[in-house]
């Protein structure tokens, strides 16, 4: 069976979960790469001792390679459909084309303004505590490859509107991808 794999790539505090909330409620399944990343990074015991969640992310980067994440994504994936999000790199929509030839990256993009703030109000253990450790984020993902990741996307949706427009929005993109 063919899978359609349909990567949402976007930074942090862009719109990315609400994308996923969508999806979820018109039955289309994803997983997050980096709840994959978290739970390795937990299970890792003295390996990963003093490492951030990023900085694991980036040492099994260095270590096994940068399609790491993908290909342990692609052993959790099933259906005809399927939705990934959080990729980081060229070399992991690779991974994710030698599953299937039908892969489209949906960039997801908010200003740096807006994105910060959404980080800070939603309050999770990664949010930033100042502007500057929020920089040095963007830097990081940045520096892992998804700036071309969103640079090469084959659609994008601008989050600069209500959540009910960006909503609306969303369910008519995965309307239009996830069935012929």
């Amino acid at each position: 069976m063919r899978m359609r794999l349909i990567i949402v790539a976007g930074m942090p505090g862009s719109g990315k979960e609400e994308f996923l909330t969508v999806a979820r409620g018109m039955g289309v399944p994803f997983l997050r790469m980096g709840d994959i990343v978290r739970e390795y990074h937990a299970s890792a015991g003295p390996a990963a001792e003093g490492m951030t969640t990023g900085q694991f992310a980036g040492a099994e980067r260095d270590r096994h390679g940068p399609n790491i994440w993908a290909r342990r994504a692609l052993e959790r994936m099933t259906g005809e459909v399927f939705l990934v999000d959080g990729c980081r790199s060229m070399d992991e929509v690779s991974a994710y084309r030698e599953l299937t030839p039908d892969v489209s990256i949906v960039g997801i993009h908010a200003c740096p303004e807006e994105r910060y703030r959404r980080l800070v109000k939603r309050a999770r253990e990664d949010a930033p505590r100042d502007r500057e450790e929020f920089r040095a984020r963007d830097s990081r993902e940045i520096g892992w490859g998804l700036a071309e990741v969103m640079a090469l996307s084959d659609r994008m949706i601008v989050n600069d509107r209500s959540l009910y427009l960006f909503r609306e929005d969303a369910k008519r993109l995965l309307r239009r991808m996830s069935w012929p």
